[in-house]
Order: C-alpha cells, then structure tokens, then sequence
C-alpha cells in the first residue's frame, strides 16, 4: 500500500525550505485460513498469530462438518463449505480497520481447492495453496464425504486443464501473487494435481513453488511443519507486508 503524502514549509531562521510529510495508510492487510477436509482452525491458529504479529488481521474458521458441527459432516457438500468460505471472507473485508483490496487467502488441501473457487467471487490480492486437492466439477452437490476416492485419486494423477474444472479456471483469471507449497511424499495430493494448479495460473503477477521435502500430505513431522510456517511467514512478509510500505512490485 502506498503512504499519503504532504507537503509541508520547515521554517529555518527566515528561510524556509520544503518538505514532505509521508503517513501510512490506516487500512491494514487481512488473512484469510481455510483448514482442509477433516480439520479445523486449530491448525492455522498458530500461524496466524505469527502473521497477525507482522502487522495483518487474520482471521481462521471452521468449515461446517468440522469441529462443533462434526455431527453434519456426512451430509456436507462442497456447495456449503463454499458458501462458509464466503461468509467468513465477507466479515474479514467488513472489518473497520482492513483494506478489502489487499486481502490474502491460505488455503491447505480441501481449503485450497475452496480457495481457488473463492477467487473468481471475492477479491483476493494474494493466494496462498499448501498441497491443494482437486475434484471433478461433477458431484458438486453430494456430501463430500460420498465421492467415490478411487475415482477421485485417478484424476489427481492427470494433467487437468482449465477448461475443464472449475477451480482450475478461477486460477487461470486471478492475477495477483500465488505461492503453491508441494510436500514431496503426499499420498492424496500427486505431484500431477500440484502441476495442473502449476499450469492454470497463466495470468497471475508472480508465482512461487516450494517443495518440503520428505514431507507427507498431513506434515506429521515437526521439522515438516517448521519449513511451511518458514515458507509461508516469509512469503507473506515479502508479499502483503513488502506491499504495505510499499516495496512490492506495482502490478
């Protein structure tokens, strides 16, 4: 975000000479977590008061089906967890001390896939994907929890393109700055799905890959865990911190 500026008169003796008064912006930058299929906001808490910390309100949920509302989870569809995405989206940007143009999302797996979605119905300036599932558009209105896994699995190994999927496309329309985190030795997410979400993003400002390696799906590793907080914290501090004072690239 760029500083209001104002010029000012320094008096010296009987001279006066120029200056200028440059204040910052009182809007501050959101965040934005979504936990994946099974989880729940306890996973992101933790990072999120390091970011909070560096300057940005954050704000992490719990998606219906989880947590209190567990006893829904086999009749939740992607549709209801889309719209709980939206919901909580909208009272971040309504927050009287955000700047609703520069808001970032972290997704993580079934959070990333929603994610993605979320960005060709909200405005989101920065997106973050930690090992980002993948589903057919077909099925949208069955419980999540009734899509047939083999199948699904199947078409995580091919190379899916844009035009055929729906999160697929509202990547390759978003245009701010993306981070795509890669564990090497995930079992749900193949290295297939992470290159079709690679591939989609043709119209982003930048693009960062990372992959933690010899890490799993679930980063049950506590030195696994450390390298995405790493990934993730700097990638924010150089993108939506760098981008408050004014060190970022103008897009």
């Amino acid at each position: 975000m760029t500083a209001t500026s104002e010029p000012v008169d320094i008096q010296v003796g009987d001279d006066q000479i120029a200056g200028t008064f440059l204040t910052p912006q009182s809007k501050i930058p959101g965040v934005l977590f979504v936990h994946g299929w099974g989880g729940s906001q306890e996973s992101d808490l933790a990072r999120a008061r390091g970011i909070a910390g560096l300057g940005c309100i954050c704000l992490t949920f719990d998606l219906r089906g989880h947590a209190r509302t567990v006893a829904q989870k086999e009749q939740v569809t992607r549709e209801h967890n889309l719209k709980d995405l939206c919901a909580a989206y909208d009272l971040l940007a309504e927050h009287p001390s955000i700047d609703p143009g520069a808001i970032a999302v972290v997704g993580s797996s079934y959070g990333g896939y929603l994610a993605s979605i979320l960005t060709g119905l909200r405005t989101v300036r920065w997106l973050a994907l930690q090992v980002p599932a993948l589903y057919r558009d077909e099925g949208w209105s069955l419980p999540k929890g009734k899509l047939n896994r083999e199948q699904l699995q199947a078409y995580r190994r091919e190379r899916v393109t844009a035009d055929g999927n729906r999160a697929l496309s509202a990547c390759s329309q978003f245009s701010g700055d993306v981070l795509i985190v890669e564990s090497e030795h995930d079992h749900l997410i193949p290295h297939e799905t992470i290159m079709s979400y690679r591939n989609a993003f043709v119209s982003s400002h930048s693009l960062t890959h990372r992959i933690i390696d010899g890490a799993d799906h679930a980063l049950t590793g506590k030195n696994d865990q450390d390298a995405y907080t790493s990934i993730l914290v700097s990638w924010v501090t150089e993108m939506v911190v760098g981008a408050r004072v004014g060190d970022s690239p103008q897009r």
